[in-house]
């Protein structure tokens, strides 16, 4: 594992922890990333727990994305990444990448926190661009192969009605949500406070049981409550949600 203090960092630089399993693959995304302007990877491993104790290393963390890629295997493996990094660094941009044999675990991935995805065959400067768009709180899902999302909130509604557990302007936050915009972005389309709009959509997580957004806009849109922007498709099995959480 190689680690480095992000306090090296300019405030306008995006730090990057770099989680992959190949090493030739996470020697060339250490190159890609490393070579673009205002990224600078700051922890990279080639595993989940090494992974989580340089960020906990870090004596200054900043802005930073954690890329996990979806091969971590084991009993610590990427969801279990993607799991703890949500919850003990939550200010953390997740993303997670993989390929088309990947469309179980993307679904898996995003219910469980990940910000977005990424596929590892996506051109070079999309790629980078896609990290930068993360950092600056965009849903990314760059490369997602049709059908991924998938039905992970499937039989939901067969348990509990979603449209009685959110408020009309819990609804109405979680649509402009959606659409990519930041909680700052949010308060200024619908004139309230970026805290304000943090405590809605921590309260609509609760209430959904997701654990980041695009796993919310999924419940909203599966129900109907949002209109589907993004055209997320709904033709993978479901993943067992017990197992998840």
């Amino acid at each position: 594992m190689r680690a480095q203090s992000a306090s090296s960092n300019s405030p306008s630089r995006v730090g990057v922890v770099l989680v992959e399993p190949f090493s030739v693959v996470r020697a060339g995304l250490d190159m890609l990333i490393s070579s673009a302007p205002g990224l600078q990877v700051v922890v990279e491993s080639g595993d989940a727990t090494e992974g989580l104790e340089g960020i906990r290393r870090l004596r200054s963390r900043g802005k930073l994305v954690a890329l996990t890629g979806l091969e971590l295997s084991g009993e610590r493996d990427s969801l279990w990444l993607v799991r703890a990094i949500r919850e003990e660094f939550p200010q953390i941009i997740v993303l997670v990448t993989g390929t088309d044999l990947d469309r179980v675990a993307i679904s898996q991935a995003l219910f469980v926190g990940a910000d977005g995805f990424i596929h590892k065959d996506s051109p070079p400067d999309r790629f980078v661009e896609a990290i930068r768009r993360a950092a600056h709180g965009e849903i990314v899902l760059e490369g997602l192969p049709r059908g991924a999302l998938g039905t992970i909130v499937e039989g939901f509604e067969r348990h509990r009605s979603t449209t009685s557990l959110l408020t009309t302007r819990e609804v109405q936050i979680l649509a402009v949500a959606a659409e990519g915009l930041t909680a700052r972005e949010i308060g200024r389309r619908l004139g309230v406070a970026e805290r304000t709009v943090t405590t809605h959509l921590n309260n609509i997580y609760r209430k959904l049981g997701a654990t980041g957004r695009m796993a919310a806009v999924t419940v909203a849109v599966q129900a109907g409550l949002i209109p589907n922007l993004n055209g997320f498709p709904g033709d993978l099995p479901l993943p067992n949600v017990a197992a998840l959480r």
